[in-house]
């Protein structure tokens, strides 16, 4: 990825407009090719006319918005990072674990293990490649309240002694998967990796997902760039706020350019991003599980993945994939226990 840009060299863009445009974000030619016109008037202060020449020479110097051929696609997929949950029967349901550049929505009723994941996610993609993590940090927007440190202790002491001490090796931290002292050590590089905010409305979750742009700049060039974002839920300020079918546009409106604002993060810093997301009562349903996920239409489309967790007997899970572009749906079990998710 590039790194600050020198936006005075695009059309239209004076030592002022530069400045605006830095201070909310926009600091890479490819952060500007990917914005709106809207959005970029909005927060330059100009017309959306110059917004058009400004994006249109950010695109030119990026190298973005124009066609290219299926072999050029495939080898910029082969940039693409794979998360691993660390639980073989869903790593291979998933076919090597969750995808950076993507959105994957988790879902399910209250209890069925959608924070866990997004937790066990924020401790593996701090591992190196080859233990299954992208080696990476990660951004986690907390809508409801669910962000456990202790969480994150009990899940890195859970990971297999193998694993803690390639991760004690390469974090020149003395001990082993024995040794309490040198755990607690690796528990504190962990949450130090991990950025957290409380999101307490709607209106300011979508400004943490500019912040949280911000922090991906920040860490770029870093040992441990960004390489997970978790919104978790994605949906419920937006649900307790916008009651009724009249303000169902509004919010529709306001979730889409959301969404968008997270994915862009996945895009340009090659992160996974990771939103959870409640469910509703389908009273239509006379045959099979009457759940359905709320976010209509634009969530639906906008998820890469969407994966339903439904509750099992006493620990276990049932992951089921709902939607994929390349990959068939199937069905995986897990197990939510105090060191964290466990194959069955």
């Amino acid at each position: 990825m590039a790194a600050t840009a020198d936006l005075e060299d695009l059309s239209g863009v004076g030592p002022a407009t530069a400045e605006k445009l830095r201070e909310n974000g926009y600091d890479t030619y490819q952060s500007i090719a990917v914005a709106s016109p809207g959005e970029l008037s909005n927060t330059a202060d100009v017309g959306e006319s110059s917004a058009h020449d400004i994006i249109d020479s950010a695109r030119d110097a990026a190298d973005v918005g124009g066609f290219e051929t299926g072999t050029d696609v495939l080898e910029r997929r082969e940039q693409i990072g794979k998360l691993e949950v660390l639980v073989p029967e869903l790593d291979e349901m998933l076919a090597g674990g969750v995808e950076t550049q993507s959105i994957t929505e988790v879902y399910g009723e209250f209890g069925a293990g959608k924070s866990q994941v997004t937790h066990q996610l924020a401790v593996n993609v701090q591992l190196p490649d080859e233990q299954g993590g992208l080696h990476g940090r990660c951004v986690f927007v907390d809508s409801e309240d669910t962000f456990r440190p202790e969480r994150i202790d009990e899940m890195v002491k859970g990971l297999p002694d193998d694993v803690i001490e390639a991760t004690m090796a390469e974090r020149e931290i003395d001990g082993d998967a024995d040794d309490e002292e040198a755990l607690d050590e690796l528990v504190q590089t962990f949450l130090d990796r991990i950025h957290v905010a409380k999101a307490f409305n709607s209106d300011h979750q979508i400004l943490l997902a500019e912040k949280a742009q911000e922090i991906a700049a920040e860490y770029e060039d870093d040992d441990y760039p960004v390489r997970l974002l978790c919104v978790d839920s994605l949906t419920a300020h937006f649900r307790a706020e916008y009651v009724g079918r009249g303000e169902l546009a509004d919010r529709q409106q306001k979730l889409n350019k959301h969404l968008h604002d997270i994915d862009r993060i996945g895009n340009l810093y090659n992160a996974a991003v990771v939103v959870t997301n409640q469910v509703q009562s389908n009273p239509d349903a006379f045959f099979g599980d009457p759940t359905k996920p709320i976010g209509g239409n634009i969530l639906g489309h906008k998820s890469t993945f969407r994966m339903y967790l439904r509750k099992s007997k006493q620990d276990k899970r049932i992951v089921k994939l709902v939607d994929a572009p390349n990959l068939p749906d199937g069905e995986a079990v897990m197990r939510v226990q105090s060191e964290g998710l466990k194959p069955e």
